[in-house]
């Protein structure tokens, strides 16, 4: 028995058959840059399996359509930020936190702007702030939500209730501007 098969599907493309140990049921995984993905369980055939695929199909295409939408939007985005001036968008975003941290009480050690691919900011135990340089391309709504995100951080380490509850204090909604970023192409706070 083969581990996996590649197969061409009308409408959809390439679809990946995997055999799965772990798998108790068969799995449809969509996903940017890997395609459609299925896995197998064991005692499962791939036959099977791709009659399932087959049925599922107008699913596929709605994750597809998705996914090509996201990744039209993530490229629109990079494409304005490759126009900001990099001296320019430091001093705003440091400017910014420091006007938050102000006016909200907040303290910080240090803080860093860079170019980051995966994540909008983090915060060390240290209390050193680290934000993406691309934050001045974003609404400013969502960019204060950010740098507060961040500024609470500095009282409270991990994402607990407290955490959220604190955070809310600040930001009217935090978990659905939380969610807005997703569409600007970098979800990891």
């Amino acid at each position: 028995m083969a581990d996996s098969q590649t197969v061409q599907i009308e409408g959809i493309g390439a679809v990946l058959l995997e055999r799965s140990t772990r798998a108790r049921r068969i799995i449809i995984t969509v996903r940017p840059g890997r395609g459609v993905r299925v896995a197998v369980p064991r005692r499962t055939s791939f036959k099977s399996a791709l009659e399932f695929v087959r049925v599922k199909k107008s699913w596929i295409k709605k994750h597809l359509a998705r996914i090509q939408q996201y990744e039209k939007q993530k490229k629109d985005f990079s494409e304005i930020f490759l126009a900001i001036d990099k001296i320019a968008a430091r001093k705003k975003i440091i400017g910014r936190l420091n006007e938050l941290a102000r006016q909200h009480g907040f303290t910080y050690n240090k803080v860093s702007i860079r170019n980051q691919r995966t994540r909008w900011g983090s915060c060390s135990g240290k209390r050193n702030i680290s934000l993406n340089m691309k934050l001045v391309a974003l609404p400013q709504e969502l960019s204060d939500y950010v740098i507060l995100h961040e500024l609470v951080h500095t009282r409270i380490h991990n994402h607990s209730q407290k955490f959220w509850k604190e955070l809310d204090k600040y930001v009217e909604n935090g978990k659905a501007k939380a969610a807005g970023l997703i569409e600007y192409g970098l979800g990891i706070l």
